[in-house]
């Protein structure tokens, strides 16, 4: 396992406790958190290892759909009226001539998710297999996390600045 990859675990790990704490950081601190870490693990993300020995691999969820809601709820409380912001990148954009708005929580708790599973998977997972799970998020995140990490990012930094 590369030393990019041990570090995006770590990463992983404090996105995920950082999510799951928000209600007890409070509004600023959280946004600050999530300035924070959402850069870096877009660059570490960018970074990783894209080579899998087993073209089945996958992750699998481990995430309870109502503890999902649990953490989403929790941002959204803190976050209060700064979770709502317009989206510009919205693919139903094009043909809208109103305005899209989209949750800066169910941004945060969507890149949860694909995180949470991804830690749960590589835990005890042998190198070959964390290899390859590595290779699976990277794929995932050019295919899907990476957009709402970008937008949500947008946001909070509209929120802060």
């Amino acid at each position: 396992m590369t030393p990019n990859s041990l570090a995006f675990i770590a990463l992983c790990n404090e996105y995920c406790a950082s999510v799951e704490h928000a209600r007890e950081t409070g509004h600023d601190e959280f946004v600050d958190s999530m300035l924070r870490l959402l850069p870096r693990l877009y660059i570490t993300a960018s970074d990783l290892p894209s080579d899998i020995t087993d073209p089945d691999a996958y992750i699998a969820d481990a995430l309870e759909e109502d503890y999902y809601e649990s953490v989403r709820r929790s941002m959204e409380e803190v976050l209060g009226e700064d979770d709502a912001y317009l989206e510009v990148f919205e693919e139903d954009m094009k043909y809208s001539d109103t305005p899209i708005a989209a949750s800066v929580a169910e941004g945060l708790a969507d890149i949860f998710q694909v995180l949470y599973n991804f830690v749960d998977s590589v835990r005890e997972a042998p190198d070959e297999l964390a290899s390859d799970a590595i290779a699976v998020v990277k794929e995932d995140f050019g295919s899907y996390w990476s957009k709402p990490l970008c937008n949500v990012l947008r946001a909070l930094n509209n929120i802060k600045y």
